[in-house]
């Protein structure tokens, strides 16, 4: 059954912030960009804004700028076997129904003609970590044990993956290894199957994939175990398959001011200076979407993190493509990490 669509409705001259807050209010994850009388004159996707985010673009940007000016639509009398052919062949989620002078009367989800079913992917999540810098909290724990909203980060992690049908789970362990093993066993009181890579001695955040006993046969993801965030995992193996990559990064925009005047100088010559500049980065967040034939690039034995991985993969002309997060994101590895995360849990996670 088609859904009506005009709660997804925007007009041209909405901003990206504005469409943000229409694909995180509704399930459909779209936005249709229509005109006063409401003919379609373009869609937005979830996808569509984070690679506008990539390219530079700020909240204040027009939809514009990001949307698919020519979208594929369907009349009403489309026959409803012919619309799922459709997106499976052309791989979309959704199909705008117009009707003859281009006035939006419904929307068709992917979802609608398929019941969600558990994703057959593996996760790995690597909680080897000592957590030096949240000494003394980490003496007897391992970082990812730590207990935030009432519960391990690790378990908010797992829940997370259950909760969005990923429940094919291995976890590197090291530091402390017990601790995990013992609390969550082989998964099932979690709705989960849980297996252990266990690691005699750090091996890095890419090192412990080549313990793996067996190639995972579809891209898998790998996330590291001290992450509190509701980043939607569907949608980013969705974007990955879509990328063609090789690996897909993570990313977290991070603006850092220069509490100086900046002097840009030549030779001797002062050229300009600049008072307090804000700087803007775009940094690894610490979760990754890989392809199985990635592992080749990692030795057997030793120390070996991600970055160097990205490396060896960008120096042989592999695909490396960046999914920008937009959703709360933590990385849980400084003493005032630990204290936004206690602060902001309940508000972002509900329990």
């Amino acid at each position: 059954m088609s859904t009506q669509p005009d709660c997804l409705f925007l007009p041209e001259t909405a901003v990206l912030k504005d469409a943000i807050a229409t694909i995180e209010a509704y399930p459909a994850k779209i936005v249709l960009v229509v005109d006063s009388a409401q003919r379609l004159i373009g869609t937005v996707t979830d996808g569509d804004i984070r690679r506008g985010l990539l390219r530079g673009l700020d909240l204040n940007a027009s939809v514009s700028e990001v949307m698919n000016h020519h979208p594929t639509m369907v009349g009403p009398d489309e026959e409803r076997s012919q619309i799922f052919e459709i997106m499976q062949r052309t791989d979309l989620r959704h199909i705008p129904v117009v009707d003859r002078v281009g006035r939006v009367i419904a929307l068709e989800r992917l979802d609608d003609f398929l019941h969600p079913a558990p994703l057959d992917h593996q996760v790995v999540i690597m909680a080897g970590g000592e957590g030096r810098r949240l000494r003394p909290l980490t003496e007897t724990v391992p970082k990812p044990m730590l207990t935030i909203g009432g519960r391990p980060i690790l378990e908010t992690i797992i829940s997370n993956l259950a909760r969005q049908g990923l429940y094919d789970l291995t976890i590197s362990v090291n530091y402390r290894a017990e601790v995990i093993t013992e609390h969550f066993g082989d998964g099932r009181n979690y709705g989960v199957r849980i297996r252990y890579l266990k690691e005699d001695r750090p091996l890095g955040t890419a090192g412990a994939l080549a313990l793996l006993p067996q190639r995972p046969t579809q891209a898998f993801l790998v996330t590291n175990g001290d992450i509190l965030t509701n980043l939607d995992y569907r949608n980013l193996l969705h974007y990955h398959r879509k990328s063609g990559a090789d690996i897909t990064l993570c990313v977290q925009q991070y603006t850092h001011t220069v509490p100086f005047g900046v002097v840009e100088i030549e030779h001797d010559r002062v050229i300009a200076m600049r008072e307090k500049p804000v700087i803007e980065h775009f940094v690894s967040s610490g979760i990754y979407v890989l392809e199985p034939d990635v592992l080749d690039l990692i030795p057997s034995d030793g120390f070996f993190d991600m970055p160097t991985l990205i490396d060896r993969l960008l120096a042989e002309k592999g695909h490396v493509s960046a999914f920008p997060i937009r959703e709360y994101w933590v990385d849980v590895g400084r003493p005032e990490d630990l204290d936004r995360a206690h602060q902001e849990y309940r508000t972002v996670f509900g329990t």
